[in-house]
């Protein structure tokens, strides 16, 4: 049985901004940073969300794109903002052992401390503790993010 809320809101968008939002979704995971440069200055959210909770910049981070990370960041995406299973963006660079985008959320940011798991419980979990506990530490985001209730 279909969910009642679900047909509700797909009946109120127009299937072009459904096809829209795909494509931006699409551009995230393969880091069409151009798109995004037109895009984004053009009124295009930067927090935009997936079914799944995953904005742009969740995408971005997953797939190894520092470089769109930062653009997101640069036009307001949060890079604390969870998807719906409570993970980060930060969590899924530790995850995917992005070097270059865990970079770009700390100084983004990026709370070590937010989401289940939490970035640092994903260096432990990863044993990664030696090459990002120090920068996690001093992250400019640490404990900043709202707590969820």
């Amino acid at each position: 049985m279909a969910d009642p809320q679900a047909t509700s809101v797909e009946s109120t968008v127009p299937p072009e901004a459904i096809e829209f939002a795909t494509r931006m979704y699409g551009a995230a995971r393969q880091g069409d940073v151009e798109v995004f440069k037109q895009a984004l200055p053009a009124g295009l959210p930067a927090n935009l969300t997936n079914e799944k909770g995953d904005t742009l910049l969740m995408l971005a981070a997953y797939h190894g794109h520092a470089d769109l990370v930062n653009l997101l960041i640069e036009h307001g995406a949060d890079p604390n903002r969870l998807n719906d299973k409570g993970q980060s963006p930060l969590a899924g660079a530790v995850f995917k052992k992005e070097d270059a985008v865990i970079e770009t959320l700390l100084s983004g940011g990026a709370d070590p401390d937010h989401g289940a798991p939490s970035a640092y419980q994903c260096i432990a979990m990863f044993h990664q503790q030696e090459k990002w506990q120090a920068k996690f530490d001093g992250a400019p985001g640490k404990a900043q993010s709202k707590t969820e209730a």
